[in-house]
């Protein structure tokens, strides 16, 4: 009975004291060579070179001359010219619309007769006034001792002063009559059509909008650093050295037009600190190009992306973003093909590029490829692919 109890840890026992023994006898296990572990990576031979910077700014095109027609005087719109629709365009001088003239040519007729009427009263009050020389020529006194209503000058200064009248009467009369006739202060196209012929407008009627297309203009901010990357200037009255290319979408397809920097407004912007640089297209509708000219018409109101000159960066790297590596290092590959980190400062970068001015030297073989935790000191095998080479 004693066994039966005992026959568990007999067994434990036994089972360890096998185990013991293989451990201390058993054979020494034959060492393979470990070969020496490598990190594959892809790298670019990187020289110093000279780098323009561009600034990317974005605006929506307007016209730089806009204008509400006003009706200066009343009457009923008779014709309308074909043009004065949406998106009509017109020339300087065309006639726009014409108002019913028939009150206003009663008017400058009026003005006329009241003038040949002030005309006949001047030429009577002259002969009364040589009457009244000769009377007190008569007297035998000399003209200077002779009372003002003697010669009758007051009344020929009032007929004189009334013949001005008359006439600048019929000058308004004229310009009314004018005014009947809308005509195209330039040559543009038009935004809104408020009137139509039959309608009756009063003066300060509003009849429409126009703008002019000699050319238009793209307000584009720049934010602080933006005007940090570009040289100090001054833009006002620009030249042709002021030249800038706008992107924009026509129709679903990308279009380039060419475009001048003709000023800075001067202040900054309460609401988001930034100053704007004005960019001028001439004739955006290509009226004045052939006609089988490839570049489309730059409508108002189309959004548009500028990219603006900026410094020129002498003897930095054109580094890839992917190169990297966070807290401003780049991992190179030194004379022994073992990775080497230097710490370099940036000093400018965009989608693409970092660009660096100290930590790398000439012909320096910087390494492009994830390496994951970088670590000094480990064996590289440089691994490019074809078309890999050095960066312009």
């Amino acid at each position: 009975l004693r066994m039966k109890r005992f026959a568990p840890v007999l067994l434990i026992l036994g089972a360890l004291i096998v185990v013991v023994l293989m451990d201390v006898f058993k054979s020494e296990p034959i060492k393979a060579e470990v070969p020496d572990a490598a990190l594959a990576v892809k790298t670019q031979v990187l020289n110093a070179t000279e780098v323009t910077l561009s600034v990317e700014s974005q605006g929506t095109v307007r016209a730089r001359t806009q204008t509400t027609l006003i009706s200066e005087v009343s009457g009923t719109v008779l014709e309308v010219s074909d043009q004065f629709i949406v998106g009509g365009t017109f020339k300087k001088g065309d006639i726009l619309m014409r108002l019913d003239p028939v009150d206003h040519e009663v008017a400058l007729q009026r003005a006329k007769a009241q003038l040949i009427s002030r005309n006949a009263l001047l030429q009577l009050e002259k002969a009364r006034a040589v009457q009244a020389k000769k009377e007190w020529e008569m007297t035998g006194r000399p003209e200077s001792e002779a009372p003002l209503l003697a010669l009758r000058q007051p009344y020929l200064a009032e007929a004189e002063a009334n013949i001005l009248q008359a006439q600048a009467e019929v000058k308004q009369a004229q310009t009314k009559l004018q005014r009947a006739t809308i005509r195209a202060p330039y040559a543009g196209m038009v935004s809104v059509k408020s009137v139509d012929v039959g309608q009756y407008v009063t003066t300060g009627s509003r009849l429409g909008e126009t703008f002019a297309l000699e050319f238009v203009e793209v307000r584009l901010p720049l934010t602080a650093k933006d005007l940090s990357q570009m040289e100090p200037r001054s833009f006002q009255n620009m030249n042709s050295g002021n030249k800038v290319v706008l992107s924009g979408s026509v129709n679903g397809r990308s279009a380039d037009w060419s475009a001048v920097i003709v000023r800075s407004e001067g202040v900054v912007n309460e609401l988001n600190r930034s100053q704007y640089l004005v960019a001028r297209v001439s004739d955006p509708y290509g009226l004045n190009q052939p006609l089988l000219t490839s570049v489309p018409s730059l409508l108002v109101g189309t959004f548009v992306t500028a990219k603006l000159p900026g410094k020129t960066l002498k003897g930095v790297f054109k580094v890839p973003r992917s190169a990297l590596l966070q807290g401003s290092r780049v991992a190179v590959v030194d004379e022994m093909q073992k990775l080497q980190i230097n710490a370099v400062e940036v000093v400018f970068n965009d989608e693409g590029y970092y660009y660096i001015s100290e930590g790398l030297k000439d012909d320096v073989e910087v390494i492009v490829s994830a390496i994951g935790t970088p670590i000094e000191g480990i064996k590289l095998e440089v691994k490019n692919s074809v078309g890999i080479g050095s960066a312009e």
